[in-house]
């Protein structure tokens, strides 16, 4: 399998277990020292554990569930041998307080490969403000 592949199917499961609400497994597609900015947070997440706190607050403090992630236009860069840029346009539907909501999002992962596995080591989240081609 080539690189762009691999990277391919990493973000695609990340994608569907993000989608599926699998907590452990979603978490388990990112490098513990991985890095976070989401444009519903005012700061930085420097590494997963943060992110995951901030998961489980939500959880508990916010009745937030996923029930569903779909990916388009997707595109990978790669960088030499073992870093890629994986970005696309995200539809969410995420429930909070009761409430399903539909999102629609760009989003950046940048990967690393190390030990032949593909993880995120960064992911930058924003509104999509514009039909991209």
């Amino acid at each position: 399998m080539n690189a762009t592949q691999e990277v391919l199917d990493a973000a695609a499961k990340i994608v569907a277990d993000f989608g599926a609400h699998k907590t452990a497994d979603y978490f388990a597609g990112f490098a513990p020292s991985a890095t976070f900015m989401f444009y519903t947070h005012t700061e930085r997440l420097n590494s997963r554990a943060e992110y995951e706190t901030l998961w489980a607050q939500w959880e508990s403090q916010d009745g937030f569930k996923v029930h569903g992630c779909k990916s388009s236009n997707q595109k990978v860069q790669l960088i030499g041998e073992v870093g890629a840029v994986f970005s696309h346009l995200v539809e969410s539907q995420i429930e909070f307080g009761g409430e399903v909501s539909t999102i629609h999002e760009r989003e950046t992962i940048v990967f690393e490969k190390s030990a032949d596995v593909w993880l995120a080591i960064h992911e930058h989240l924003s509104p999509e403000t514009a039909t991209e081609g």
